[in-house]
């Protein structure tokens, strides 16, 4: 094994790790097997093309810290993770003053967009080359397509089943709005995580030509 493929290997490892506990008594089974049916394509994909495709150490990472908050997300479903809790143990008791909607699942779909951008990015390079305004156009309409995918699957799993496990895998929480609100903090996330690509492409640049 090359000593690039080591760190990659080790985040496939801690995911794995993080997955593994994380499907030890979810709050809700059958929600937690809905929420991660993409999950068990992606992953296995992302590790079955790694010699096609090689991302970057910094797309693995994000890509890395994506997946774990979605499996947060899975294991307590969205709606009733309790991060309000875990702030309020850690900053005593700030999380109290944030009552109302659990806004976890507009948090990880704008992380979405930001963390899924670095990826999507080298993706783009290595397999279309957009030229010019396209070249940052595309990346954001990549998101921004599978942003609404992902609405339209939820949406479709909600008639399917229909009940509890209906309306905990759509997760509006009576907002009609929800499917239109997280899907433009999808898109905000992907337009700044294209200025956090920019940067970085440009001080990476610099300091290569300074040296």
């Amino acid at each position: 094994m090359a000593a690039s493929d080591r760190y990659p290997l080790a985040l496939l490892v801690a995911f794995i790790a993080v997955f593994a506990a994380l499907a030890i008594a979810p709050w809700y089974r059958q929600d937690w097997l809905l929420e991660n049916l993409l999950v068990v394509v992606a992953v296995p994909m992302l590790a079955l093309n790694f010699r096609r495709l090689r991302f970057s150490n910094f797309a693995y990472t994000c890509l890395f810290a994506f997946f774990v908050l979605h499996e947060i997300g899975a294991h307590y479903t969205y709606s009733e993770v309790p991060w309000r809790e875990w702030l309020a143990a850690v900053s005593s008791g700030a999380g109290g003053a944030l009552a109302g909607r659990n806004h976890y699942d507009r948090f990880v779909h704008f992380s979405y967009g930001l963390l899924m951008m670095p990826a999507v990015w080298e993706l783009m390079q290595a397999r279309m080359s957009p030229q010019r305004l396209w070249r940052w156009l595309m990346p954001v309409f990549f998101i921004m397509s599978h942003s609404v995918i992902y609405e339209m699957i939820e949406w479709v799993a909600a008639v399917m089943f229909g009940g509890d496990l209906g309306v905990a895998y759509l997760g509006t929480q009576g907002d009609e709005w929800d499917a239109q609100k997280d899907m433009a903090l999808a898109s905000s996330g992907a337009v700044i995580g294209l200025l956090v690509v920019a940067l970085r492409s440009r001080s990476r640049a610099a300091i290569s030509t300074r040296s």
